[in-house]
């Protein structure tokens, strides 16, 4: 075998199913390998930036990580973006990148770069070049084992060419799974302890503590003891609808999340991190814990959080508490001139049983929440980097990793240009994905975020650098040009329409809707006015004010 051959084999007996690949001249010989090991699926991308962000949807989907394959360093750099998602979502993913042979570093080719300093921005807890085809096998088990861990992370192997191709690779055993760290049992009986107390308190949910299971060990504990549930503001996966319990998120306002944490003495972690605003803003705190509330870890993201949570119910004797359900609702069929709130409310009106819900509509999506809560089971995932151009290469690397579920995507109209590469891939694989992006002709939450940094009144050219009207984009035409079935909708009844031919009928689809912004004129000018007043209005009022806002 030569070195490519021994990596591909390693990685397949060890479960890794998928790459996502935009390969070069350096990669050629893995690419050569591939006809060597039907095992695996190369799933080829267009940009490297479809190929990491696919490689992070699948992972979240499929419950273990999707290796990708990357041009040198410049490759990396295209891709950072959804790596970086990846990481902030603790989402383990296997990142090859291929580099020059070692003899030809020395001579500075034209794409020569740092790769590993590149990469420890998205990798900082394994980073490996590998230097020998005998040692390859064993550098890819390493990597599988750091990036399958808890938490689940990217490790990024660097593959210069001659350890590629050369003979002598040998494949490497699978590696076992990782060790998982108990919850303490003191930390349980402290934790028990102020549950107990009747003191004000919240347990905040994130990464693996967002699954059934956790979730309903979360209910029995708020039913046994009031504690009150709240979600990270942007879940990596999250299952909901009817017959699971209802986890309000974290808003993304920060003046919003602290009327929701107002009053609070306790704050548990379980599998989250500590609150913090998404930006700085002049005069306002970026911590988001209220004063006088003490903020305990009953699971890091190291440890089990279904064994800490059900360790939790136990000590309380909360076992046959009875958890609170979402019941079974849907809202009416939208009628009239198209919003992105009549979008969302199409959306959950038609929900299938059992779809995946890929969120990045950004401003658009404010409705999705609530308008989804009541329907059918189903899986959401979430922006948890910030780094937008996630929405379209996740939903390939869902339905991939779960092709008998329906994948819809809901998407802004500036984030899908990141990224619309994407189109083609479900084209070319003949993916379930229907992709909803929301033409609005902006920038919508940079022109919100403009009036709430107190940069002054904006002008026409500062203006113009969050437009997208001129000229206006036609994502139907540019979905159609890579082989995706796609329309145009400006009237909730054509949308609805199209939801449900492109729900009944397999392969992928677009629909454009042409919807004005969500938060605009008026409204977009009087938003930091209200947001800032909101610290200091009684809470009843308080909270009426986050509801009307962010659902």
């Amino acid at each position: 075998m030569n070195g490519a051959q021994a990596l591909l084999k390693t990685l397949a007996d060890a479960g890794v199913e998928v790459c996502f690949t935009n390969p070069g001249t350096s990669e050629m010989h893995f690419v050569a390998a591939l006809d060597t090991e039907p095992r695996m699926r190369a799933v080829l991308t267009l940009f490297e930036g479809v190929a990491t962000g696919a490689a992070d949807g699948y992972a979240r989907m499929a419950g273990k990580p999707a290796a990708t394959l990357l041009h040198l360093g410049c490759g990396l750099g295209n891709g950072l973006a959804n790596l970086h998602n990846a990481r902030k979502g603790k989402v383990p993913i296997v990142n090859i990148v291929g580099d020059h042979a070692t003899y030809h570093t020395q001579y500075d080719a034209q794409l020569q770069s740092d790769i590993e300093t590149v990469a420890r921005n998205v990798s900082p807890g394994f980073v490996r070049t590998s230097t020998s085809t005998a040692q390859l096998g064993q550098d890819a088990a390493d990597a599988l084992t750091a990036a399958r861990g808890l938490p689940g992370q990217v490790a990024t192997l660097i593959l210069p060419a001659d350890v590629s191709w050369s003979e002598g690779g040998v494949p490497c055993p699978p590696p076992p799974p990782a060790a998982t760290r108990a919850v303490d049992d003191s930390t349980v009986k402290v934790i028990a302890d102020i549950l107990r107390s009747g003191q004000k308190a919240a347990l905040l949910l994130g990464g693996h503590a967002l699954r059934e299971p956790a979730l309903l060990a979360a209910s029995r504990l708020a039913a046994a003891t009031g504690v009150k549930l709240l979600a990270e503001v942007f879940p990596t996966r999250i299952e909901r609808g009817a017959g699971l319990p209802a986890i309000e998120r974290l808003a993304y306002f920060a003046e919003l999340a602290g009327v929701q944490l107002a009053g609070l003495q306790h704050l548990v972690l379980v599998d989250a991190k500590s609150p913090v605003s998404f930006f700085a803003y002049p005069g306002k705190a970026s911590d988001l814990v209220p004063p006088g509330c003490t903020v305990h870890t009953l699971a890091a993201p190291d440890q089990d959080a279904l064994a800490g949570l059900e360790q939790l119910v136990a000590a309380l004797g909360a076992g046959t508490a009875q958890p609170v359900l979402q019941t079974a609702t849907r809202p009416d069929r939208p009628t009239g001139q198209l919003t992105a709130a009549k979008v969302c409310q199409a959306v959950g009106h038609l929900l299938p049983e059992g779809a995946i819900l890929v969120d990045e509509a950004i401003t658009s999506g404010q409705k999705l929440g609530a308008m989804t809560a009541g329907a059918p089971r189903h899986d959401l995932l979430t922006l948890t980097g910030g780094a937008i151009g996630q929405g379209l290469p996740s939903a390939v690397g869902a339905a991939i990793a779960c092709p008998q579920r329906p994948v819809i995507v809901l998407e802004g109209d500036g984030s899908a240009m990141y990224t619309v590469q994407a189109l083609w891939t479900m084209a070319r694989e003949q993916l379930h994905v229907i992709s909803v992006i929301f033409n609005n002709a902006s920038y919508s939450v940079l022109n919100i975020e403009l009036e709430r940094v107190g940069a002054g009144e904006p002008g026409p050219r500062s203006r113009a650098q969050l437009d997208l009207g001129g000229p206006q984009l036609d994502f139907a035409r540019l979905a159609q040009g890579m082989g995706v079935h796609a329309v145009r909708a400006d009237t909730a009844e054509a949308f609805c329409t199209a939801l449900e031919y492109a729900l009944a009928t397999p392969g992928p689809h677009l629909i454009e809707a042409l919807v004005p912004e969500s938060i605009a004129g008026a409204k977009r000018k009087v938003l930091p006015w209200v947001l800032g007043a909101t610290p200091h209005l009684p809470q009843p009022v308080a909270q009426v004010l986050k509801r009307a806002i962010s659902p």
